[in-house]
């Protein structure tokens, strides 16, 4: 099938993308990029960025603006994925959701109503088997915000590694809270992975903390040789 994959440039919707290249023919990235912080479907740091990742990924990316107020925005998903219809002739759509039903059962009545087939590979997997998943496949996975109890200003900025999913582990047996992240607890931001011609560099980045959540905000990105470590 030809696919488009709703992207945010976190892991998830990363390696689904991944996932896509591999089993089907990836299209195109589709990207919604919320005016407010507290939107219920999309992610709101750093989602400009995501420009760099297409780019690394040699992809046309379709962004569209939406306000990300509750249900009014999967109208601005439904506009984005009509474009990409039009424009790049896509049959299904993959989406990096875990655990979220509230996500996954709007992305599949958009789907549905526009006949795409909608596709969400990691669905109900074991959190710690996918967070290793992740470092079996080479992406490098910056957190760049963090909502929950356990994770303090010290994980902004920290890369995914087999340490980070032990202590994510360990975090979900004390707080419930889900070892990969998904149910808001913090926002990831994919530096490389084997889809990328490139990799990307963090030139600069400032971070937010209010005693109880925060995020990392990028300054400045580039995209560098893999082979280069500078």
């Amino acid at each position: 099938m030809r696919i488009g994959v709703l992207f945010s440039g976190g892991k998830d919707s990363t390696y689904a993308a991944y996932v896509a290249s591999r089993k089907d023919t990836l299209i195109c990235l589709l990207t919604l990029q919320p005016q407010r912080k507290d939107s219920y479907m999309f992610h709101f740091p750093n989602i400009r960025w995501t420009k760099l990742q297409a780019e690394a990924m040699g992809l046309p990316q379709i962004i569209f603006q939406t306000e990300g107020k509750k249900e009014e925005e999967l109208e601005d998903m439904q506009s984005a994925l009509k474009s990409a219809i039009a424009d790049y002739s896509i049959e299904g759509v993959y989406t990096g959701a875990l655990a979220s039903v509230y996500q996954k059962s709007r992305v599949e009545r958009v789907c549905e109503e526009l006949k795409l087939k909608s596709i969400s590979p990691f669905w109900g997997i074991d959190p710690r088997t996918h967070l290793m998943n992740l470092i079996r496949d080479r992406f490098t996975v910056m957190v760049t915000g963090v909502a929950a109890m356990g994770l303090d200003e010290t994980w902004l900025g920290r890369i995914l590694d087999a340490k980070m999913v032990d202590e994510l582990t360990d975090l979900q047996k004390k707080y419930a809270l889900h070892a990969a992240l998904e149910g808001g607890e913090g926002e990831t931001f994919v530096l490389d992975c084997p889809l990328f011609e490139k990799r990307i560099e963090v030139v600069s980045s400032k971070k937010y903390w209010n005693d109880v959540n925060g995020h990392l905000e990028f300054l400045g990105l580039r995209l560098v040789d893999k082979q280069s470590q500078g």
